[in-house]
């Protein structure tokens, strides 16, 4: 059997220390600048929204939306509505240094990328695609308490 996830793994921690690197000037490590740049992608998002977006479970939103706020990146706001729902919005600052995060990413993706045809640049991002959604759908019934059969 093929191995991807081994390799997307790969990818994934090697692109991840480099951002915290990248980023460490900004106190953002711990994948902290996702969150921040699905808050300004998505003002006034809700935390719960937020943590399907991303695919974590709601504890490890809350810490970090927490320290973003504590950086003074972004900022809560009471639901006109509800008052009991908290919409995230980003702060000046925090719109600043996630348009310095997205210049990084589009950077990484061309380096990531390099070398490869534009026709093998869309088969790899359509076969990815469905890869997500095969382990989106998986993550979705573990969520709602459905065990994994792989015994």
């Amino acid at each position: 059997m093929i191995d991807v996830l081994r390799d997307i793994g790969l990818i994934y921690r090697s692109l991840d220390a480099i951002a915290n690197v990248e980023f460490r000037e900004f106190n953002l490590t711990r994948g902290q600048y996702l969150y921040l740049v699905r808050i300004v992608e998505n003002p006034g998002i809700i935390q719960d929204r937020l943590a399907d977006l991303i695919k974590v479970d709601r504890t490890t939103v809350a810490r970090a939306v927490s320290k973003l706020e504590a950086n003074a990146l972004i900022e809560k706001q009471l639901d006109e509505k509800n008052k009991k729902i908290k919409k995230l919005f980003p702060t000046v600052k925090g719109e600043k240094i996630a348009a310095i995060i997205i210049k990084e990413n589009q950077y990484s993706n061309q380096i990531a990328l390099d070398g490869l045809s534009a026709a093998e640049r869309i088969q790899l991002s359509q076969l990815l695609e469905k890869v997500k959604k095969n382990v989106a759908n998986d993550w979705e019934q573990l969520k709602q308490g459905q065990k994994r059969n792989y015994l």
